[in-house]
């Protein structure tokens, strides 16, 4: 089963900066959505971003103006720049392809110290 792999995640101080890439590990079909996710400790899984195939993105309003999601569809790519980050931005993140298929990548770690 094709899964997607993350990677970019780390350690930043408040105010710092990381983008995060996601791709496939083999060929998925008729991506229509890619979207971020995000699970703080003790938290449910949340939303944070997502971008349609023709271009349209939306976000979480506590990341709006900081975050910024991007997608290369000839390459089934999402990417997630994260700026001023915040504390409270702690959490594992998550990317997610949907289509004909919904497909999840394992998680990757963005911790924020203040």
């Amino acid at each position: 089963q094709v899964q997607l792999v993350e990677s970019g995640g780390g350690l930043v101080q408040a105010g710092g900066s990381l983008r995060l890439s996601c791709a496939p590990s083999g060929i998925i079909y008729s991506i229509s959505t890619m979207a971020w996710y995000r699970q703080a400790p003790g938290k449910q899984r949340e939303w944070v971003a997502s971008a349609a195939r023709g271009g349209t993105t939306d976000y979480e309003d506590s990341v709006k103006g900081r975050f910024t999601i991007s997608r290369d569809n000839a390459k089934n790519t999402v990417y997630l720049q994260m700026n001023s980050l915040k504390p409270e931005d702690t959490a594992v993140y998550y990317c997610r392809a949907t289509g004909l298929s919904d497909c999840w990548g394992q998680g990757n770690q963005v911790t924020v110290s203040s």
